[in-house]
């Protein structure tokens, strides 16, 4: 019996096999819970939903975490096909392209917005609706990077994101 056996496990942030949410997908899957995805763009899921069935997961479903209508949607059938949640994974970061290089101080206020929005505050976007889920506690787990902590080529705007 795995450590996480009875455990049910939704996970953000999952684009291919070579995702960090997806090798927490699988050390989480080989400790016995319960897994359920949610992906972030259309094109994603011919990635995704393959990788998800290969654990089991019975939920498989597309978010854009700046959609408050879209995030309500997915927690409502998490609440329908599990009815709790024990575990929350955050793995999700984006900046548009040109945020990416150049100088920092050269960052748009809409780029800025769109790294922030997408990188940080869904977490709280997520746990907001999670919580009601986790009537007994639960583990929120998320994401960071050197980049946030140190000066790193190319990273830009994603260091304070």
């Amino acid at each position: 019996m795995g450590l996480l056996e009875g455990k049910t496990a939704l996970i953000f942030g999952v684009a291919n096999k070579y995702s960090i949410a997806w090798g927490i997908a699988q050390a989480l899957h080989a400790e016995g819970a319960e897994l359920a995805f949610s992906y972030a763009i259309p094109q994603l899921e011919r990635r995704v939903r393959p990788l998800a069935e290969s654990v089991g997961a019975r939920l498989i479903e597309e978010c854009d975490v700046t959609d408050d209508t879209a995030i309500d949607r997915v927690f409502e059938k998490v609440k329908e096909t599990y009815g709790t949640i024990d575990i929350l994974v955050h793995s999700i970061a984006y900046a548009e392209r040109e945020d990416l290089d150049g100088r920092f101080v050269d960052t748009s206020r809409a780029g800025f917005k769109t790294a922030l929005e997408i990188s940080a505050y869904s977490l709280v976007a997520l746990a907001q609706r999670a919580e009601p889920l986790m009537p007994d506690g639960g583990a929120i787990v998320a994401m960071t990077y050197y980049g946030s902590v140190a000066v790193m080529p190319h990273y830009n705007v994603m260091g304070v994101a």
